[in-house]
């Protein structure tokens, strides 16, 4: 009676470790989700989707559908992936769907359900339509700036008549030549149905001939729309039912077996819920069945609780090996519809992940098996010293043993199944400017995309802008540092002084000159604007209130503004209050020699906003005169040939380093950006520039940020200095 209870109670022992190891193993696992995460992280997921899977040619459909299918450059595309797609809306989305699967797992959810929130994606794709169309549509309707919402409507009005087989109205007549005439007709032609094409070739040329090309559109229109059209950006809303795109149908539809989600679920739902609860109990009274049923020497019951614990581990480390084995079956398969560079992604997250899994469940495994083994080895050795000089136990030292034998068994369930894995598990850690391994560098370590006047912006409608979107958007884009210009409104006498030291072409300046009777009078407050308000300007507190809000949704950001201050230090301060966000600004060290704190303790502290003034220096603890803590290179090169790195304001023995690289000839060069932001301009630059000076490249300030690549040669420069540490 008492062997056979003893080996049920240790048979009930080892099942009891194998399912609270088990469990443990899952909550610290695919239910936790900092292991997601951390699979992502670990792989460089999120960098490569922007640059190898969204500028993987393969991939160019999917790249076009986040644009809305406009008709922009490839180049253009790439270069505004992270303005249409941030960063921290890719990341936020990817977040939703872990907690969708967690909660799926649990049991919380009755059915799996991924679903993106595109909606972003829409407004941002709107705002690079109207950055880089608006100029072209502004002449189209003969109006100073373009109007988007007559546009989109008289661009549907067009389509549905074509649709139709209509003539649109109002659409411009041209004479065509013969060879142009047969030209149009082969291009227009070519797009319907063959057996179509004679009778309509007939109509198109007869259209084209008297320079009706509304009417040649409108014989080919049927055939190449089908009878419906709509706008491009509302192409991608409808497909995704209004912004909100389910994604397992297209899953499913590319072969991706999610039976294996199934099946964890009916793990993990009964697993963490009753049945934990159940083993746990029947596993602390197996222990005491063992004890009251064993043996009547202790020395030969601590053994047999011991040798449970101990397979109760090994079984658990087994059946975590089998999973290991079994999951590259069942989880996703590339696909070959897939571009390589996704499949190679995901092939990489997935092995990632099951590394992880593993180390956690073997890591869990070890605790009861060596806990067990312990225990064995400890009564295996007193009952030896036992034997050879007749030790015994009083009855008091007896109660006491057991006492620890329970204790040491409880601790091995308990451990098993929470601690222990949540120690070998990942925890969520700080990231700083996107990267676990930045944190650890300092802030004068670290490189920092930076806009040079980053408020003139072709979106905030800027005479001469030198940046395309505005500064939320260059944020989004990958600036951390901001160049900007802080001034009061001019009186009418201030602006032809203030014309003479900007960088305004003489044809501009006359321009901005003939346009001040129309402009409005005087207006009140502080600005942002470039040498002259009435060339453009935003309100400074507002702009400041913006900036802090995006850093609130990207709590792993830091910032930096470089002020231009025409204002003074009490007004730059009363402009930061006024904004609310003071709570976020960063006090340097009175000592401009000192070293500067780690990023990953300027997150944790919340202090992620760095102001500096190029004349002012205080009052405010927190505005310092950069070039006490900084140096920079020249910044009025005229051609990319007279780029050099010669000291320039600042001296040469500063900790910060100011890069100016972009090009000044009678104002910015769109043009010359698109030769000195290319990667390997920036990087080589870069290079030079730091052995001449002997520090690091801090501040990388450009003019048209999302032309070229400058973006991607900070995180190359940054990448590099993480890995050297």
């Amino acid at each position: 009676m008492g062997r056979g209870a003893s080996g049920v109670a240790a048979l009930v022992l080892v099942l009891a470790v194998v399912v609270l190891g088990s469990a443990g193993i899952a909550r610290s696992t695919v239910l936790n989700r900092a292991f997601y995460q951390g699979a992502l992280d670990d792989e460089r997921a999120y960098n490569r989707m922007y640059d190898e899977v969204l500028v993987d040619p393969a991939a160019a459909q999917v790249t076009r559908d986040l644009l809305a299918r406009m008709p922009v450059p490839p180049s253009v595309v790439t270069a505004n992936l992270k303005t249409v797609l941030p960063p921290a809306t890719l990341r936020g989305i990817v977040d939703t769907q872990i907690a969708n699967t967690i909660g799926y797992l649990r049991g919380e959810q009755p059915e799996l359900r991924l679903i993106l929130d595109l909606r972003p994606v829409l407004a941002n794709v709107g705002g690079v339509a109207e950055l880089y169309l608006g100029d072209l549509i502004a002449n189209v309707q003969g109006r100073p700036s373009a109007d988007f919402a007559a546009f989109r409507e008289g661009l549907d009005v067009t389509l549905d008549d074509l649709a139709a087989g209509r003539r649109p109205a109002d659409f411009p007549t041209f004479v065509l030549d013969a060879p142009s005439i047969a030209a149009t007709a082969d291009a227009l032609v070519a797009v319907v149905p063959a057996d179509a094409r004679p009778g309509v070739r007939v109509q198109v040329t007869a259209a084209l001939g008297t320079g009706d090309i509304a009417g040649a559109l409108a014989v080919v229109g049927p055939y190449v729309l089908g009878g419906g059209a709509g706008s491009a950006s509302s192409d991608l809303a409808e497909r995704t039912d209004d912004g909100q795109w389910d994604v397992l149908p297209d899953l499913r539809r590319a072969g991706l077996n999610l039976s294996s989600v199934s099946t964890a679920r009916g793990f993990t739902k009964t697993a963490l819920g009753p049945i934990q609860t159940l083993a746990t109990v029947l596993g602390i009274a197996a222990v005491a069945l063992l004890w009251l049923t064993g043996p009547r020497a202790w020395t030969r019951r601590v053994p047999l609780i011991g040798w449970s614990l101990a397979v109760g581990g090994a079984l658990t480390g087994a059946l975590v090996l089998f999973v290991r084995g079994r999951l590259p079956y069942v989880l996703a398969q590339p696909s070959p519809t897939w571009p390589h560079s996704v499949n190679t992604l995901v092939t990489d997250v997935q092995g990632s992940a099951i590394s992880s899994l593993t180390g956690v469940g073997l890591f869990v495994a070890l605790v009861p098996l060596v806990l067990g083994l312990l225990l064995v080895a400890g009564a295996w050795t007193w009952r030896r010293a036992a034997a050879r000089r007749a030790l015994d136990l009083p009855p008091r030292h007896r109660i006491a043993l057991a006492a620890t034998v329970a204790a040491l068994t409880v601790a091995a369930l308990v451990l098993g199944a929470t601690v222990v894995p949540v120690a070998a598990g990942k925890s969520e850690e700080a990231h700083c400017l996107g990267s676990i391994e930045l944190c650890e560098l300092r802030y004068d370590e670290v490189a920092y995309l930076t806009t040079h006047n980053a408020m003139a912006s072709t979106a905030d409608r800027f005479i001469g802008p030198l940046q395309d979107p505005n500064i939320t958007a260059q944020l989004n884009a990958g600036a951390r540092g901001l160049q900007l210009d802080t001034y009061t409104w001019e009186q009418p006498d201030q602006v032809q002084p203030r014309l003479s030291v900007s960088s305004f072409a003489p044809d501009m300046q006359a321009e901005v000159l003939r346009l001040i009777d129309l402009a409005n009078p005087p207006r009140p407050g502080l600005w942002l604007c470039h040498a002259l308000c009435r060339a453009g300007a935003i309100p400074l507190a507002p702009t400041l209130r913006e900036i802090g809000a995006w850093l609130d949704d990207n709590p792993g950001e830091v910032v930096t503004l470089i002020l231009q201050d025409d204002i003074t230090g009490e007004q730059t301060e009363q402009a930061f209050r006024e904004a609310g966000v003071e709570r976020l600004l960063y006090t340097p060290s009175a000592d401009p020699a000192a070293k500067w704190p780690k990023l990953g303790d300027m997150v944790r502290d919340g202090k992620r906003l760095v102001v500096f003034a190029e004349r002012a220096s205080g009052p405010a603890p927190w505005y310092r005169n950069f070039y006490q803590y900084g140096m920079e290179t020249p910044f009025t090169f005229p051609t990319p040939a007279d780029m050099s790195c010669v000291p320039n304001r600042g001296g040469t023995d500063k900790r910060l380093f100011l890069m100016n690289h972009f090009i000044t000839n009678l104002g910015g060069s769109r043009l010359d950006a698109g030769q000195v932001n290319a990667r390997r301009y920036v990087l080589d630059r870069a290079r030079a520039c730091e052995a001449q000076r002997g520090r690091p490249v801090n501040f990388v300030a450009v003019d048209y940020a999302t032309i070229g690549d400058a973006v991607g040669a900070v995180e190359e420069m940054n990448a590099a200095r993480a890995r050297s540490g």
